[in-house]
Parts: C-alpha cells; structure tokens; sequence
C-alpha cells in the first residue's frame, strides 16, 4: 500500500507547485500560482499538496470558507491535478488521503468542481467516479456551450451569411497589446447597462495577468471607422481557446460584428489545430436555469452542450 501524505500549500512551495503544473496530466495556466494568486485577497487559500514519500505526486487548487472547501471559487474549474503516470488506484488513494486530512482539519463540507472533459485528450474521469463512491452528489450541472474543432464546423447558414456580409465592410480586427478600449469603452459599459455587473476581473488585474502569461491571454478588438465596436478576450491552453469575455457596442450590435468576430476566431484557431473551442456556460437565475437566448446563439455558431459537473461531498 502507498502511503500518501498530505499538507497545506505555503509561499515556500511556489517553485515546486509551478514546476508539478507543467508536468502534470490536466492542468492549465489557471492553476499556475501567479493566476491564481491575482485575487488572492478575495479567498482563504486551502490548497493542497500530496507527496509519495518525498514525492510530490498530485496538488488540488482550493480556498477555503469557515468549514467548507472548494475547488476553487476564483477559478472556471479546478479539480485534483496529477501526473499522466498515475494510474486509477492510485488517484482512488491520493483522493482518500485528500478527504482525510479535510476531516482531521475539521471541514464538513466539500465542493469539487472538475476541468471540462473537453480540455483534456488524455481523459480526467477517474475522480469523478470515485467522488461520487464516497457520496459524493452532482448538486449542479451547468450547460457549457463548446465547438468541437476536429469536425466540420456547423455555423448557421444565417450567421454565415451576415458573416459573408460584412466581410464586405471596412471592419479590422486587431490582436491588441491595450485592454482598456475594450474594457472602458465595450465590456464595462455594456455589462452594467444590461446587467448592472461588472467583469470578474478589472483592466488592471487582465494587464497584470498578460503580462504573466503573454501566451495564453490575448485581445482581439473589431474596429469600424477607427472606432472600436467588439472584443473578444481569449484564454488559450495548447489545446482549447476560451472566450473569457466577449461583448459589442450598440453600433456593433447593428453591424453584428460580435459574430463576426467570433467567427473569425473559430477559423483561425480550427486552422492553428486547436481542439476546441469554449464558449463558456449560459446559466442563468431565471426559472429555467438558463439564457434561452445565449444557448440559441452560441449553437448557432457551432457550439454543442458539453457539462460542467459541480460535486458537493459531506464529509
């Protein structure tokens, strides 16, 4: 039998939990410490490190509210996060000494939400199968739209066709090294006129970010007449392009230079060889769970529904 132990990430293990990233199975950039760390304020961190002997074999990003754990709360996803080598008995043993030491450290609950099975070619069921042995309940699901770049792309006739349109027009888009046209001329104001929200990270925390990971997070802006009318900020990993935010002006809704945008994106990315393309979820408060309106419009752009699992485990 393995033995397994577990403890609580400290400043010191910043070399070694960054180092475990870039070797391991189902990570991304989001994991690194310096993504994780921008809004470090805003959560008790509670991240784990499990080592075999010596070893340092898996690491579970995670914060931590009163008596509760999850994974992780300033995070899309999360989920236990281990090395290719590491074969399903062993995940079984490295999630037993996880809920073990949660227990001892007193925590009665547990929330764990897993990376999308699309980010992942070489598969990241294992815990899944063995959280849900332990008790653990699928407490949400949410509809995360996605296109799957290895396919024919399935874009509606009618989007092609205001696409084709407005190929026509004297519209540029350009890869921007600013956030701020697209963020305090587009996003922000956009957000908190028809929600009354703001983005999840302001124009100071997405620059410092860039700067961390020039190659992961990128601005593409779509200007009309010199003057900017859509943005789509991209998070990419070697294998999938998410859209972290996208969002058009008034004029842009007129000239629907978001599709066009959009569209660009998805061809240019299906010929860098791309897997997927992720377009994010489409929840909603509303009685039916979710927005009817961004589901219509992101199937048409291709996307299918691929889910993303939210687990709660008492402990």
């Amino acid at each position: 039998m393995k033995n397994y132990t577990v403890k609580l990430y400290q400043e010191t293990d910043y070399e070694k939990w960054n180092d475990f990233i870039g070797q391991a199975k189902n990570a991304t950039f989001l994991f690194h410490r310096d993504f994780m760390e921008y809004h470090k304020d805003r959560f008790e961190d509670f991240s784990l490190l499990v080592f075999e002997n010596e070893k340092l074999v898996s690491i579970l990003p995670a914060n931590k509210v009163n008596d509760t754990v999850y994974s992780h709360q300033g995070l899309t996803y999360g989920g236990l996060v281990y090395l290719k080598k590491i074969k399903g008995t062993e995940v079984e043993l490295i999630l037993d000494s996880l809920l073990s030491f949660l227990k001892h450290n007193k925590i009665k609950t547990f929330y764990y939400k897993p990376i999308p099975t699309f980010y992942l070619p070489d598969g990241n069921s294992e815990v899944d199968f063995f959280i849900f042995k332990r008790g653990a309940l699928l407490e949400k699901i949410e509809m995360n739209l996605a296109i799957n770049m290895s396919v024919p792309l399935d874009i509606s006739k009618s989007k092609l066709k205001h696409f084709r349109r407005i190929q026509e027009m004297d519209l540029d888009i350009i890869e921007e090294k600013d956030f701020k046209p697209f963020w305090e001329l587009v996003l922000e104001p956009r957000l908190s006129e028809k929600y009354n929200v703001k983005p999840v990270h302001n124009c100071t925390e997405i620059t410092l970010l860039k700067q961390k990971f020039p190659k992961n997070i990128k601005q593409y802006s779509a200007y009309y007449e010199d003057e900017i009318i859509a943005g789509i900020t991209i998070f990419e990993t070697d294998t999938v392009v998410k859209s972290q935010y996208g969002a058009t002006t008034k004029k842009g809704e007129e000239l629907r230079a978001l599709d066009f945008l959009f569209i660009s994106l998805i061809q240019k990315y299906k010929e860098e060889g791309k897997y997927f393309f992720d377009m994010g979820i489409v929840g909603d408060d509303n009685e039916k769970g979710y927005n009817s309106g961004l589901l219509k419009q992101k199937e048409e752009l291709g996307c299918s529904v691929y889910n993303q699992d939210f687990y709660k485990i008492i402990l």
